[in-house]
């Protein structure tokens, strides 16, 4: 970080995204399509650093891709390899706490009081939920519950999955429609907490790549729309459908006509699923804000600072969130855990 300091002072890391893209562009409707790219990882573009404005040029210049069968299949084969080496995983076997011998993480207690011991403990869980819920706070000297409490938080996620009966042949792979309002709706999901009546989405429909995701003749869609997390007011029990309902009209009104007749399959995410089903910390879908000083050498290590033989992956540690940024916390970790001769 101390090496790349200077270059991050004369290229401007100092500066906003949105800061950044406005020395050069002066079309307010171009600054917003070259600045959006931080909310891809949890991001406010008016506060976050402008280093991740190098998603947008990793997107231009390597390309988008996508894993045939969706992300399943990715899921898929880490599980081949996992297995393939002679491991286990146990489903549905939630974590109480990280077992400790002193300031060493020695297992992990589950939640039905059974125990297992290991030499190394490796947490996928949001890294903010890891430390605050999962360790005592007697063991912690960096992330203490005060630092944990008054860190910057992303936004959460309002996603809707559904299946139509029939197939929108017009409608690309990914599409993004913008909202009305864009620093004031975006004031509203990191300030101020407050559910906007408006919104801007993302649609993503896999099958225009892959029609398999589908029966025949169908296609499978996904829309999310960034909303806040849930320090706000809003009850997602009594919002979600009306909120669904809404988002429904608006793309009936404008990319997917007649959506509201040929919905055939229909499941929800809201934030609440992302703290009560994700163990993420205030529903929070990327965990810690990519500002400048939770950024990099600043977000909480892939090495445990408190807890000897812990390790972290996943979005809320080095180098962030994105499918991209997670995957390459996993190949962090191939780097930094000890072997097993070690313990040997």
């Amino acid at each position: 970080m101390l090496k790349v300091g200077p270059d991050l002072i004369r290229l401007g890391g100092y500066r906003s995204v949105y800061q950044a893209v406005s020395r050069f562009i002066k079309d307010p409707r171009l600054r917003v399509v070259l600045s959006f790219h931080p909310l891809l990882v949890g991001g406010n573009p008016f506060t976050t650093t402008s280093v991740y404005n190098l998603i947008g040029f990793l997107e231009h210049h390597w390309g988008v891709h996508f894993a045939m069968g969706g992300t399943g299949r990715l899921v898929d084969g880490l599980v081949g390899l996992i297995k393939g080496q002679g491991n286990h995983i146990r489903y549905g076997a939630g974590v109480e706490e990280i077992l400790l011998d002193g300031r060493w993480a020695c297992g992990v207690r589950l939640q039905g009081g059974e125990t297992i011991r290991a030499d190394i403990v490796v947490s996928n869980a949001c890294s903010a939920s890891t430390y605050r819920t999962l360790l005592p706070a007697h063991a912690r000297r960096r992330w203490t519950n005060r630092k944990i409490d008054r860190a910057r938080y992303s936004m959460s996620l309002f996603v809707w999955y559904f299946g139509t009966k029939k197939r929108y042949e017009d409608v690309p792979h990914h599409q993004i429609l913008l909202g009305p309002r864009y620093r004031g709706l975006l004031r509203d999901i990191f300030k101020s907490h407050h559910l906007a009546k408006d919104f801007s989405l993302y649609l993503h429909r896999p099958t225009a790549t892959d029609p398999s995701l589908a029966p025949a003749g169908c296609d499978a869609f996904y829309v999310l729309s960034p909303v806040p997390h849930l320090d706000g007011p809003t009850d997602w029990r009594s919002m979600a459908e009306p909120y669904r309902r809404s988002i429904e009209q608006a793309l009936e009104r404008t990319v997917l006509p007649g959506l509201s007749d040929q919905v055939i399959s229909s499941r929800l995410m809201t934030p609440l699923d992302f703290r009560d089903q994700l163990s993420s910390l205030k529903g929070a879908a990327f965990g810690l804000e990519p500002v400048l000083t939770q950024s990099a050498w600043f977000r909480p290590h892939n090495r445990s600072e408190d807890i000897e033989n812990l390790f972290l992956v996943g979005a809320g540690t080095h180098p962030g969130a994105g499918l991209p940024g997670v995957l390459t916390t996993a190949k962090i970790l191939d780097k930094v855990v000890p072997d097993a001769q070690t313990f040997a």
